[in-house]
């Protein structure tokens, strides 16, 4: 392995930063691709909340994927904790978004201006396409698509980004072994 004799244990790169890697990354693209199935193959249509919600796993899932190429060849261990750190803060911000739309479903905040903004109308008549503009209802932030073991997508999110950010901070703190 190679390791900085002279730095201290925290700036070195060890299986800690490799599983951790592997198993936030491999979390997201799980996270992510569940959305995108419930999606496009569920039929659920996201209001915009759920969309924002997406957009910090879309800039980490790259970013860790880096990160875990790094830790697995053995490049600079700064860069792999970096990267860690970066997929955490992304994770803490897709948790707060959950946070705030599970608040919102569950009527303690109000919904954005932009709630609603998530439909997209897709139709094979292109003539037909305006009465299809006209009758859609945009999905509402307020209301929960759907709800498991009485925890919205929203709240699954939120769990599923703080197990994350769990393990993104281990290994971006831990010690290398």
């Amino acid at each position: 392995m190679n390791t900085i004799s002279n730095a201290p244990k925290w700036q070195q790169s060890g299986k800690v930063q490799v599983r951790s890697a592997a198993f936030v990354l491999i979390g997201m693209i799980v996270v992510v691709g569940s959305a995108l199935g419930f999606e496009h193959l569920g039929g659920y249509v996201p209001c915009a909340l759920c969309l924002e919600q997406r957009v910090p796993y879309y800039w980490a899932i790259p970013l860790l994927a880096i990160g875990f190429l790094s830790a697995i060849n053995h490049w600079s261990p700064l860069l792999t904790r970096g990267l860690l750190v970066a997929a955490l803060i992304c994770l803490l911000y897709t948790a707060w978004l959950g946070a705030y739309h599970s608040g919102v479903e569950w009527g303690y905040f109000e919904a954005p201006q932009s709630c609603g903004a998530g439909l997209s109308a897709t139709t094979s008549d292109a003539g037909s396409l305006m009465d299809s503009l006209a009758t859609s209802k945009p999905p509402s932030c307020d209301e929960a698509a759907g709800r498991f073991l009485g925890i919205s997508f929203a709240g699954w999110n939120f769990i599923a980004a703080m197990l994350l950010a769990a393990v993104a901070l281990r290994g971006a703190f831990g010690k290398a072994d």
